[in-house]
């Protein structure tokens, strides 16, 4: 992808040489002749770099510079020699560097090939500054059956190249499974990004997606998704929903790695790795007629099928519920921190129709409902939990072995004020077995 220079000078003669100079370069270049006009081109399209002259008619070159400044912009002033003690406060405002007037323009170029490599070091350190928490394979679960899908995710992630195809019900968590495969990869320095093509016209979604070139009819240039994602991944959400005048134009940068913005006619080359979902068949999708064959073989060289939350584990669903609490407390973190053993319950055998999203959104409320509190209480969770049927039967209650594990732990804890030592001792087993079933009953004492 070419990294994009704004030029801001009221020297038209300056902006058309040093624009074809750097267009011969290889770089994308937009054009402005006042400071006002700059400042809302790179609102628009965040170029990589921008070339401000400092003495501008209208708003003086020193205030776009602040303007630009704020902004997080890189900026390279120019302004001639004999005016070192502007460009002196232009470089302790933020400027990145200096070329005089009148400009050689290969000593501009040379300038904004090394501005443009310091941007692009600088963006990757600041990816991977914070990891997102929560994001391991562990976290999937540890039933047969997700650590089958991990095994999948892992492989996936090594094959960076790879196209994948994520499917399952809504709410699976078909996002953050793509998310993890990002993470694990050797792109995991690079941009995620993500859109779902579902309810979004052709017109808008082609934009979206391949951006659109500056025209005659008053539309500016916007780079598309798959330009910023360069080098990165770029997720499609329900993939089934793309329109089809789209489709054959997701199947040549697949094949071929490049494509043309909305209305433009140079072709650009990209190294994006792209991760779609569908919560429909793409098969049956293809059988009747709405999706291309040779796009649904081109994404489904290796497909990842997610299990809805009723066909998981108990253990599957309790690590869900205890990963998805710790998420949420980051952004609530007022709200309870416990989980008594009545309310895991129910949450881990509740049917979930809407699977990973509705749990997420219980917990959510529960925790909005509990703040200031030590722990998450029946009352907080939706009706349909507080009134299942045989709670408050106290003749009989099923009960599994592992459940009266649970409770014999917890009791022989709660007996010895939390200490685990002297619990381990009275139940007969190793400190270290006691500290496994407390993380695998999700026990809080």
């Amino acid at each position: 992808m070419a990294d994009a220079v704004l030029l801001i000078d009221d020297d038209v003669d300056l902006l058309r040489a040093a624009g074809a100079q750097l267009e011969r370069a290889g770089y994308d270049v937009t054009r402005e002749l006042s400071g006002e006009a700059g400042l809302a081109t790179w609102d628009r399209i965040r170029p990589d770099v921008v070339i401000l002259d400092l003495d501008l008619p209208g708003m003086q070159g020193s205030e776009v510079l602040s303007h630009l400044r704020d902004r997080g912009a890189a900026v390279i002033v120019v302004a001639p020699s004999d005016q070192v003690s502007s460009v002196v406060r232009a470089l302790q405002s933020g400027a990145e560097s200096w070329v005089a007037k009148p400009v050689e323009l290969s000593l501009l170029e040379a300038a904004v090939a090394r501005l443009a490599d310091k941007v692009r070091t600088r963006r990757v350190n600041e990816a991977v500054l914070a990891p997102e928490p929560g994001l391991t394979l562990e976290s999937l679960g540890s039933s047969a059956v997700m650590l089958e899908i991990a095994q999948q995710v892992k492989l996936l992630a090594s094959s960076e190249r790879t196209t994948v195809l994520v499917e399952g019900e809504v709410g699976t968590g078909k996002l953050w499974v793509s998310r993890l495969i990002h993470a694990l990869s050797p792109r995991a320095r690079q941009p995620f990004l993500s859109v779902s093509c579902a309810g979004i016209p052709a017109g808008q979604l082609e934009v979206e997606l391949f951006g659109q070139d500056k025209g005659g009819d008053g539309r500016e240039r916007r780079q598309g998704l798959f330009e910023v994602a360069d080098r990165g991944t770029l997720f499609l959400g329900e993939i089934a929903d793309l329109p089809p005048e789209l489709q054959p134009k997701l199947l040549k940068v697949l094949e071929t790695r490049t494509f043309r913005r909305a209305g433009g006619t140079r072709e650009i080359t990209v190294d994006v790795r792209l991760i779609a979902s569908t919560s429909r068949s793409l098969a049956n999708e293809v059988e009747g007629g709405q999706f291309r064959e040779d796009l649904f073989y081109r994404l489904s060289v290796m497909p990842l099928r997610l299990p809805p939350l009723r066909d998981r584990s108990r253990e599957d669903r309790t690590s869900l519920v205890l990963r998805l609490q710790a998420e949420l407390r980051r952004d609530l973190p007022d709200g309870p921190s416990g989980l008594p053993a009545e309310v895991l319950e129910r949450l881990v055998t509740y049917n979930w129709p809407g699977n990973v999203r509705e749990m997420r959104n219980v917990l959510e409320r529960a925790l909005i409902l509990g703040r200031g509190l030590p722990q998450v209480a029946i009352e907080h969770l939706p009706g349909e939990f507080r009134n299942r049927p045989g709670i408050g039967d106290r003749r009989h209650a099923p009960m599994t072995l592992d459940e009266l594990e649970r409770q014999h732990i917890e009791r022989t804890l709660r007996h010895h004020n939390g200490n685990r030592t002297r619990a381990a001792h009275e139940l007969g087993i190793s400190r270290a077995t006691l500290i496994n079933k407390i993380k695998r009953y999700a026990i809080n004492v």
